[in-house]
């Protein structure tokens, strides 16, 4: 290779390698440019045919990042100026909102102590009228639930009622009007209450609401034909029962209604409730429908009046074979259809037996009539014991019941313990009606029974002293 060719290598090998460190420098220069301006950052950069040109190149590329730093300290020299003059804004802002705290602080405070003046001196001028208002309150708020609650709340409308409640509820002072308002509905209530006065409501019943004539005595009953009526003040409105107290206390209604004479009626002075407790309670016949007394009670009522019927029967069969024998002893003639005849029948058909003979023969008569005599007394008799032990027995059942119930429930509520209490009191009742008329009766049979025996046994002891 000769010298001249080494040489033109050797220089090309230098270009590019000032070509690739130009590229190099030129590299960030274009990486800024396209953070602040993409457009004036782009750099073209030809191929360059020398040295000088490549040197020009980058010294070209030197200028134009001068120029985009001078262009960066310009904007922010001038950024900088305006957020002086924003901090000097926000300082100039805030020293006036201070000053204007400060002089609303300052009537706040003046403001407070006026109002305390103030409100000293409504105090002041006041005087009773603040303890008026409470006692105003609180007498509206009892004349209200009063008013509900009365009776006479179904001849009025609830235009009262809204007016107590709108009193009692107002925190302001109250009006004169609305003072006499209140005194006038309280004395009307009081007069009210002692006048017997009849009008047309509403009632509610079963088949639903009816226009009725009522009659309202004072604030203790209210009748309508021939019925006592119930106030319901949850519901506002006059509601038939759905059962009638007693007879003895709707006897007079229908009277009462009509208004003629003096006439007596009962009245309810705990504003209905002792008519409910009436109404809720049983009699004895309601009591044994629903089967109070348990199966105890059951078997003492069939006992009871199987034995009861039974000595009855007796009894009547008894008067009849009675009167048969009283018949029988103003008569010589032997009649079979009564003991006596049948007595004496024995005698006069065997004339020829001797005196053993013939008491032989009447004793055994008179002993299988004693018999037919005496037949089913014995049962009423142990009936008549029995049905007190059963009574004991549904007591001791029944208040076992009361104890199960308060083990498991407690004896907070008395209801839970009632069925049991109910079961031993039924038993015990029972027990006792049965057993007090069958142990009259039993002595009676008995004593019948009796009568008729002796009569038997005097006659055939009179037969035995005539035979010879």
């Amino acid at each position: 290779m000769s010298r001249s060719i080494i040489v033109r290598k050797k220089v090309q090998n230098m270009k590019k390698w000032v070509v690739a460190g130009a590229l190099v420098a030129l590299l960030p220069i274009a990486a800024g440019a396209q953070e602040t301006e993409p457009g004036a950052m782009v750099i073209d950069v030809p191929q360059s045919t020398s040295v000088d040109d490549l040197l020009e190149k980058v010294r070209k590329g030197f200028d134009v990042q001068k120029r985009e730093d001078a262009e960066r300290v310009r904007i922010f020299e001038t950024r900088r100026e305006e957020q002086d003059q924003l901090l000097a804004d926000a300082k100039a802002r805030e020293a006036r909102e201070e000053a204007r705290s400060q002089a609303l602080e300052k009537e706040y405070q003046e403001k407070e102590v006026k109002i305390a003046e103030l409100e000293a001196a409504l105090e002041q001028r006041m005087g009773n009228l603040g303890e008026l208002f409470g006692v105003t309150r609180q007498i509206s708020g009892d004349s209200r639930g009063l008013m509900e609650a009365s009776i006479t709340s179904s001849q009025f409308d609830n235009e009262r009622i809204a007016f107590l409640e709108s009193l009692g509820a107002s925190k302001e002072l109250p009006s004169i009007d609305e003072l006499k308002r209140l005194w006038y509905e309280m004395q009307r209530e009081m007069t009210e209450q002692g006048k017997v006065v009849t009008y047309t409501t509403e009632v509610y019943t079963p088949g639903g609401i009816e226009q009725r004539e009522v009659t309202r005595a004072g604030v203790f009953s209210v009748i309508s034909g021939g019925e006592y009526l119930l106030w319901d003040p949850n519901k506002g409105q006059l509601q038939e029962l759905a059962k009638q107290p007693p007879a003895r206390f709707v006897d007079t209604v229908g009277e009462y209604e009509g208004g003629e004479g003096l006439t007596g009626l009962a009245v309810d002075p705990s504003s209905g409730s002792l008519l409910a407790v009436l109404i809720e309670s049983r009699g004895l016949v309601e009591r044994l429908q629903a089967q109070e007394g348990g199966a105890v009670g059951n078997v003492i009522m069939g006992l009871g009046g199987i034995a009861f019927l039974l000595g009855v029967f007796k009894m009547a069969w008894l008067f009849i074979v009675g009167r048969k024998v009283a018949s029988q002893k103003k008569s010589t003639t032997p009649d079979t259809s009564n003991p006596l005849g049948r007595v004496l029948a024995v005698a006069q058909d065997n004339p020829d037996a001797d005196r053993e003979q013939l008491e032989l023969m009447l004793d055994e008569v008179v002993l299988r009539e004693s018999g037919k005599l005496e037949s089913l007394v014995w049962l009423v008799r142990i009936v008549s014991v029995v049905a007190p032990l059963l009574g004991l027995l549904g007591t001791v059942t029944g208040m076992i019941r009361t104890f199960q119930s308060i083990t498991l429930f407690g004896a907070g509520d008395p209801r839970m313990m009632a069925g049991g209490i109910s079961e031993a009191l039924m038993t015990t009742m029972l027990g006792l009606v049965a057993a007090i008329p069958l142990v009259l009766l039993h002595a009676a049979l008995a004593n019948n029974t009796k009568k008729i025996v002796d009569t038997l046994d005097e006659q055939s002891a009179g037969l035995i002293a005539q035979q010879e």
